[in-house]
């Protein structure tokens, strides 16, 4: 057997990433001898009830690679230096390295699987979003200071930046989209990659007897500005008044974590009663959500894949997505892909008012949802991991 070194971070509040590293280790505990390096291992057993995947925590030894007193919303260049420093010493005695976080440096040739767009290259970042996103320091001085610890702090203490390790053919990236995978060509011209759908658990139980709304339009996760919520709101309005049918439009999750956008969208709420704000759903009651109507609606368009989207697939939902990123490669169909929102009220209007249509886009997203089934994912995932560990020495 052969040992291999898995490193995820569990950083932060729980999101839609930890199904990767987790299937991925209870996939290696059975093949291999793993070290499953961790920034806060106490959040591995959370993240394991939370995810129900079957990860065995005594066939495997867990360690943590950050420094004591690692807080993550206050990361230094001493913490990247420890955890470095630590990653480097357990890769010195394992056959094979992983980053299910991004890129990492083992200081030896690794596997680096992307889960979003902006994973720590500065230059990248902007590329994609532009110079204001957030991860991004804001100051001149602040970016003066990223600047000189990426172009000379790091190199001095041993540690490779982002881009000269997906530059390097030795080590291997996996994108999670081929959208990622083309944005990141595109600026750090030809790398070794290899797509790699990461999984998605939501997996209804067959029911017969499911009986859908057909005048409702589902929207689920993260309420933020960036999801373009109220421009999905002018969406239906309009299809509403280009079709006659009285549409539902209802968005699920918490109102407050933007608590201006929270009460923009409560105003809007009040002088419409098709629109719904349910909370927060999660378990049977997201189950029951997402079997309740026909139609879904997603605006965000620099998205590196789209969880989301597999879950209205999942569930039998016909889903409307933006033409670009990561829900257009999910969906895969132009008839489904709009390119601003007029576009996106033609969509919907035809849906709901031509059943042929309908039909015929209901019957390719059912091929789309068995793509990103959890067998599906399984079997990708072996496939993958089988030729990782027979390509290492």
């Amino acid at each position: 057997m052969k040992n291999v070194l898995l490193y995820y971070s569990f950083s932060f509040s729980f999101g839609g990433g930890e199904p990767l590293p987790l299937s991925l280790a209870a996939a290696l505990q059975k093949t291999s001898r793993l070290t499953l390096a961790l920034d806060v291992p106490e959040k591995l057993e959370p993240a394991i009830r939370l995810c129900g995947i079957p990860v065995d925590t005594s066939a495997m030894d867990v360690v943590k690679v950050s420094r004591p007193g690692y807080d993550p919303l206050r990361h230094s260049a001493r913490d990247s230096l420890y955890r470095s420093r630590r990653l480097k010493a357990l890769a010195a005695g394992a056959d094979v390295c992983i980053s299910a976080a991004n890129v990492m440096d083992f200081g030896r040739p690794g596997h680096h699987f992307i889960n979003m767009l902006a994973f720590g290259d500065d230059a990248f970042t902007a590329h994609v979003f532009g110079p204001r996103h957030p991860s991004l320091p804001a100051s001149p001085l602040a970016r003066a200071k990223r600047g000189l610890s990426e172009t000379l702090l790091r190199p001095l203490l041993g540690m490779r930046s982002k881009r000269a390790i997906i530059r390097d053919p030795a080590e291997r990236v996996y994108p999670n989209s081929a959208f990622v995978e083309r944005l990141m060509a595109e600026f750090y011209g030809p790398f070794n990659s290899t797509v790699f759908y990461p999984p998605t658990l939501f997996a209804p139980a067959p029911a017969a007897d499911v009986r859908r709304d057909p005048l409702t339009i589902l929207c689920l996760g993260r309420i933020i500005p960036e999801k373009g919520i109220p421009g999905l709101v002018a969406v239906v309005e309009r299809a509403r008044a280009a079709t006659g049918l009285d549409l539902r439009f209802r968005v699920a999750g918490r109102l407050d974590q933007d608590p201006a956008h929270g009460r923009e969208l409560r105003r809007l709420a009040a002088t419409r009663p098709w629109l719904d704000f349910p909370g927060p759903l999660h378990g049977a009651d997201k189950e029951a959500f997402l079997l309740s109507g026909t139609y879904a609606l997603h605006a965000l368009r620099t998205e590196a894949f789209g969880i989301s989207v597999t879950e209205y697939l999942k569930a039998g939902l016909i889903p409307v997505v933006p033409d670009t990123g990561g829900a257009a490669e999910v969906v895969d169909s132009p008839d489904l892909s709009f390119r601003d929102d007029a576009h996106a009220t033609r969509i919907l209007a035809n849906l709901v008012s031509n059943a042929p249509f309908r039909d015929a886009c209901a019957r390719h997203c059912a091929t789309r949802a068995a793509l990103f089934s959890p067998q599906a994912y399984l079997d990708r995932q072996t496939a993958l991991l089988t030729r990782i560990l027979a390509d290492s020495p």
